[in-house]
């Protein structure tokens, strides 16, 4: 499994890519972002699925983008990374199968081209078909997603700055991780400032977070403890 979030505010995208990646019993870390930006062209894809037909997927993309195709709007970049998509499933389909792999890749797509009013995020399906997220539903999360949408869909909202939606992506992106083995640092962000055509990079290891996770794990507990009790009162009086 995985995990990679990705959130539009007005402001600009926030996105976050946990690395892990989990083969039987070994694990190892390797990037699941792809960052792609010239002038007037900046794109990011993260994937959830098998890493083969991810790796395979990426790699015709970036045959494209190197043999001088040129997207106006992300939506098209989006269309042609689906076809990829299509074009390993009919190679690869049949011989997973065979061995017993089901065919999967979720994968979330966001940026800005030349053409486009503003910033764009779209899911796009393993069968090439996608959506895109818009003001109310601000975020999409594939992978290992049920223990991280809780705090979410609390706090994020399109008014939401860009560092709320990064506290907010680090939080939920925390509360998987203590849930799953399967989900861990080092975490890839990506920021993208509405209009800037500028993708920032960055990568936290577990030891650069872990005073924020302490902070939210304390504060958790407290907030546990100033919650009104009284309306529990006639529940505990009959065990009495």
């Amino acid at each position: 499994m995985t995990y990679c979030l990705g959130i539009k505010v007005k402001e600009g995208l926030v996105a976050l890519a946990d690395t892990r990646i989990t083969a039987g019993t070994n694990t190892t870390v390797k990037k699941k972002m792809y960052v792609t930006q010239k002038d007037n062209y900046s794109l990011f894809i993260m994937t959830s699925g098998l890493r083969s037909v991810r790796d395979k997927a990426v790699h015709y993309f970036e045959e494209l983008i190197g043999e001088g195709v040129v997207y106006n709007k992300l939506y098209k970049a989006v269309n042609a990374f689906g076809e990829q998509i299509k074009r390993v499933a009919e190679e690869d389909r049949a011989a997973l199968e065979r061995a017993g792999l089901k065919f999967n890749l979720n994968t979330i797509v966001g940026g800005q081209l030349k053409d486009d009013a503003e910033h764009k995020l779209f899911l796009l399906y393993s069968e090439g078909n996608w959506v895109e997220l818009d003001e109310g539903s601000p975020y999409v999360i594939i992978g290992n997603s049920g223990q991280g949408k809780a705090i979410l869909n609390r706090v994020l909202n399109g008014e939401s700055t860009m560092k709320q939606a990064l506290k907010a992506g680090f939080l939920s992106f925390d509360s998987t991780r203590v849930s799953n083995n399967d989900v861990d640092f080092p975490i890839d962000v990506v920021l993208y400032k509405k209009d800037s055509f500028k993708i920032v990079e960055h990568r936290y290891e577990k030891r650069d977070l872990e005073q924020i996770s302490d902070i939210w794990a304390d504060k958790l507990k407290q907030a546990l403890d100033d919650i009104p009790e009284e309306w529990m009162d006639q529940s505990f009086e009959k065990i009495v």
